[in-house]
């Protein structure tokens, strides 16, 4: 299902519009937080269109995202060189998501430190086994492939990796991609879980590493790795790879475990 149908009715004015095939994007009640979070930051680049490119995103996840949405959008301050824009969709007349956007341009670089690629990069994904094709949530069956990269399944250190592609990414340039799947695979303190549960993201930060990220077919290779869980909480790092590893994204998120 393409998400160029959930971004058409966006129009960068603060107004209220009805999402389109916004159920293929449903997680439980609300929207996936990356589709939310890609809406923020759509709302964001059409209302002010010269924006530079994306830096950084802190995202707070408030309360479930519907199909009837409020989008708001403003420049919180304009400099010389980076831009910070305040972007929320509100349902129901409350705050369901609060997006602070940094936009920055390139700067003639006085550090030079690529980030490393991971431990034990794994064999490519047309070498992988497919993975939660006939489980988890609906919508990443609908919109996305995920195939292995790690050798373990189950219990067991807690860091969830895997490789992903959207199945189509119609219509979205390449920031608008990492930021739909870079919130897509489960927190990896699901492994450290003693029992089923509930589990559902409250915040999400990250850094793109890259302003024109690009890989081989569509494939990116994800991680997340709880850092601490403990009292209903874990705190995740989130990485994105291309299949060369160079990482393009470097995240942060607070989850929340039930059960």
């Amino acid at each position: 299902m393409s998400v160029a149908r959930l971004l058409e009715p966006i129009t960068g004015r603060t107004d209220t519009v009805t999402l389109a095939d916004a159920e293929d994007w449903l997680q439980g009640r609300t929207l996936y937080g990356g589709a939310s979070a890609l809406i923020a930051y759509t709302q964001a680049i059409r209302a002010f269109p010269d924006l530079p490119p994306l830096r950084a995103a802190q995202i707070g996840f408030v309360a479930p995202v519907g199909e009837q949405v409020e989008l708001h959008a403003e420049i919180v301050r304009q400099g010389r060189n980076v831009a910070q824009v305040r972007s929320e969709i509100r349902c129901d007349g409350q705050i369901a998501l609060t997006a602070f956007l940094l936009f920055g341009v390139a700067r003639q670089a006085n550090a030079l430190f690529p980030g490393a690629p991971p431990e034990d990069f794994p064999p490519p994904p047309e070498q992988s086994d497919s993975a939660m094709s006939d489980k988890g949530p609906g919508f990443i069956r609908k919109n996305f492939e995920l195939r292995r990269a790690q050798d373990f399944s189950g219990p067991g250190a807690p860091v969830v990796r895997r490789w992903a592609r959207l199945t189509s990414a119609e219509g979205l340039d390449p920031i608008s991609s990492l930021v739909l799947m870079g919130d897509v695979l489960p927190p990896g303190a699901m492994r450290a879980m003693r029992r089923q549960g509930p589990i559902s993201s409250i915040n999400w930060s990250f850094n793109l590493l890259d302003t024109a990220p690009a890989t081989r077919d569509g494939w990116w290779l994800l991680e997340n790795a709880s850092q601490h869980a403990d009292e209903g909480y874990s705190s995740e790092r989130l990485r994105l790879w291309n299949t060369e590893g160079k990482q393009v994204l470097d995240g942060l998120q607070s989850v929340a475990i039930f059960g």
